[in-house]
């Protein structure tokens, strides 16, 4: 069941995704800086951890995580740090995969060129 919940989760995170560029007409730059604000307005309301139990991948691999990450971070070290807390708290849960994207990014622009 673990399994269909991820599918079922992840796949409805997918679908309004799809949606807001088929219907609602938005580009997909605006469509992924929505679901990763409506991922930091899940978590910031206590809703994205119960999900993330419920659904497992399903609900940590799409980009909406991404806005959990950013706030699940600052709120933590925001606890311990105070106000500083808030920035170095967003940089410390996201920096592996930012980092991973921008060394990624960077040989893949190296080894392949784009066709057109």
């Amino acid at each position: 069941m673990t399994f269909f919940w991820a599918f079922l989760v992840g796949g409805t995170i997918c679908l309004i995704g799809q949606f807001l560029m088929d219907v609602v007409k938005l580009t997909p730059a605006h469509t992924m800086s929505s679901l990763v604000v409506a991922g930091a307005v899940l978590d910031g309301v206590g809703l994205y951890d119960p999900l993330i139990k419920f659904a497992g991948a399903g609900a940590t691999v799409p980009i909406t995580s991404f806005g959990n990450a950013l706030v699940h971070g600052a709120m933590a070290e925001a606890d311990k740090n105070g106000v500083v807390g808030i920035i170095t708290g967003i940089f410390e849960v996201t920096s592996a995969g930012i980092s991973a994207a921008i060394v990624f990014g960077f040989f893949m622009a190296m080894f392949f060129r784009p066709k057109g």
